[in-house]
């Protein structure tokens, strides 16, 4: 028994196909004829198709070769490694780490530290950030 609720509860998805007509005549006749005008061609007794006919076995072959062809992941050039997500998170857990670690053993006074350290690396990013590059390397 269900009782009468304010919110809806999904229902399971249901699997319904609706058939088409399919005639296992027809689409046998159509695929000896395709098979017939293939072997033709390839004996040079009918001229090509101008490819607006609907060929069955033409859909393999924009796929097949292409997972071959894959040389994986591009390496990205030029990029600073201190700009990948990866790096700044490192970096905040190891801070995070060092302040809770320094915090048990020091003391308030760590947060003075790291705020000296943070100024120094700080300082020293925004130096060479800054600092103009030679053009003749």
């Amino acid at each position: 028994m269900k009782f009468p609720s304010v919110f809806r509860t999904a229902a399971p998805m249901r699997f319904d196909i609706k058939p088409r007509y399919y005639d296992p005549v027809r689409e046998e006749i159509e695929q000896r004829t395709s098979q017939i005008k293939k072997d033709l061609e390839a004996q040079g007794l009918l001229e090509k198709s101008d490819g607006s006919s609907h060929d069955i076995g033409s859909y393999g072959a924009g796929i097949r070769g292409s997972f071959a062809q894959h040389k994986g992941i591009k390496e990205r050039e030029g990029v600073n490694v201190f700009a990948s997500t990866a790096m700044i998170r490192t970096f905040i857990f190891l801070l995070l780490l060092g302040s809770i670690f320094g915090y048990v053993y020091l003391g308030p006074v760590i947060f003075e530290y790291m705020g000296y350290l943070l100024a120094l690396g700080a300082a020293i990013y925004f130096f060479f950030r800054l600092k103009p590059k030679k053009k003749y390397e």
